[in-house]
């Protein structure tokens, strides 16, 4: 068989957007990362949330080899994934007032850590509510979104307002409304989203750019390392004591 023509152009839709907030998120990027390593650098903690397929790019920082340690996610019941039952309830729950409070209030999360928040679209009341009641508690946030959405969709919350309005630092994925890359013709709707792809780059930029700034400060950044290589269990031993305190799935 030949090669796919719809498949490369989703990996050409994928590297443009890449390629996109690689250029326009760049200082974005780079005060993220900072405020990463501030954090680090004075003991607090780091977490990150999303809801739905969102929740993907914040499970991908976590516990992880080549990722902090001390990355955290931020759960709250029936959002995360898929494997809720049915499906569609994680979706409603996206849109449920009070919920954000909720969890906030029961996590360990508190001020002068950094929280990371994403959503696509960012017009549910879940991101919403979690960006305005963690900045009220002192957290720094970064939120990471579509920005085009706050112009093209209505906002979900009572406020009207959206995650990128609640936010101290944005990173812009740039997808468009929708998230679906691709069309053609016999297939009615529109197809191929490349939204996990950019946001998780947005991600694993902006912890390489936390990183930078730790080595910069001359603090060792408390990275994992593969425990299929050898060493790597002790390596990862010996980080998860240093920064037991600020490190919340092992609990």
């Amino acid at each position: 068989m030949g090669e796919s023509k719809l498949a490369g152009q989703f990996f050409d839709a994928a590297i443009g957007l890449l390629q996109e907030v690689r250029d326009g998120d760049s200082a974005e990027i780079a005060a993220a990362g900072a405020a990463v390593a501030e954090a680090v650098a004075n003991g607090n903690r780091l977490f990150a949330f999303g809801a739905g397929h969102s929740s993907l790019p914040a499970q991908d920082v976590v516990y992880r080899a080549g990722g902090f340690a001390l990355m955290n996610l931020l759960a709250v019941p029936g959002v995360v994934g898929v494997d809720v039952m049915p499906a569609t309830l994680g979706s409603a729950l996206e849109r449920v007032d009070g919920l954000a409070g909720a969890v906030l209030d029961s996590s360990p999360a508190a001020a002068g850590d950094v929280l990371f928040i994403i959503s696509l679209s960012g017009r549910n009341a879940l991101p919403v509510e979690m960006a305005m009641n963690a900045r009220a508690l002192g957290l720094t946030v970064v939120g990471v979104t579509s920005v085009a959405y706050a112009t093209e969709t209505k906002s979900r919350h009572v406020s009207g307002t959206y995650l990128k309005d609640h936010c101290d630092i944005v990173l812009d994925s740039r997808i468009a409304v929708g998230d679906a890359e691709l069309t053609h013709e016999g297939i009615e709707a529109p197809f191929a989203p490349a939204s996990t792809v950019v946001t998780s780059a947005l991600m694993q930029a902006t912890m390489a750019a936390a990183a930078e700034e730790l080595v910069r400060r001359g603090i060792e950044p408390p990275l994992l390392r593969s425990g299929n290589v050898d060493g790597g269990h002790e390596w990862n031993g010996r980080v998860m004591s240093e920064y037991k305190d600020r490190i919340f799935y092992r609990h």
